[in-house]
């Protein structure tokens, strides 16, 4: 069992994959790791990544952290869970560069439609915290589900029609408490 990572952990991750990549590269934080560099969770159980471009060397510094920090690194990203957004990467915001790798937070609406198709109580709160701290539109939310609604049957575990109900019935509360 690995242990619950913390704002330090993903310092030290960024900081030692920066120095051991061999070349240039982005990583993308998602999820946990997203939310405790923002501050709205304390702890998460492990730390979502999306490589774009994959530095040179990244998986051989990866295998290392997850033994050296007792972390665990999954390469996951909305990406995963459905049609990419038409412009994540400038939606995307930067947090640093160590040595020749870029680190941000993935597409913060990416991750917003992402949690709002699973729909779990925790995701929902996620999406909340994300929407209070202005890191994404409401309006990007709807039109980014509405270009990749067609795209959908690609992923056959969405049901279109409950995420649609999900995120009206997001947008509608998100509105209220405004």
């Amino acid at each position: 069992m690995r242990s619950t990572v913390d704002p330090e952990k993903i310092e030290q991750l960024m900081s030692i994959l920066g120095r051991e990549a061999r070349g240039a590269g982005c990583v993308y934080f998602t999820g946990g790791a997203s939310a405790l560099l923002i501050g709205w969770r304390n702890a998460t159980v492990d730390i979502d990544i999306r490589l774009d471009p994959e530095p040179p060397g990244i998986f051989q510094a990866i295998a290392k952290l997850k033994q050296d920090l007792n972390i665990n690194i999954e390469l996951a990203s909305p990406q995963d869970f459905l049609p990419p957004l038409p412009g994540w990467r400038d939606r995307s915001l930067f947090i640093g560069k160590r040595g020749q790798v870029s680190f941000y937070h993935y597409d913060f609406t990416a991750q917003a439609l992402s949690k709002l198709s699973r729909g779990y109580d925790r995701d929902i709160n996620d999406v909340l915290a994300m929407y209070s701290q202005g890191l994404f539109l409401l309006k990007n939310l709807r039109d980014c589900f509405e270009a990749i609604e067609p795209e959908l049957i690609r992923f056959p575990s969405i049901n279109p029609e409950i995420l649609k109900g999900r995120l009206n019935e997001f947008i509608e509360k998100a509105l209220s408490e405004e």
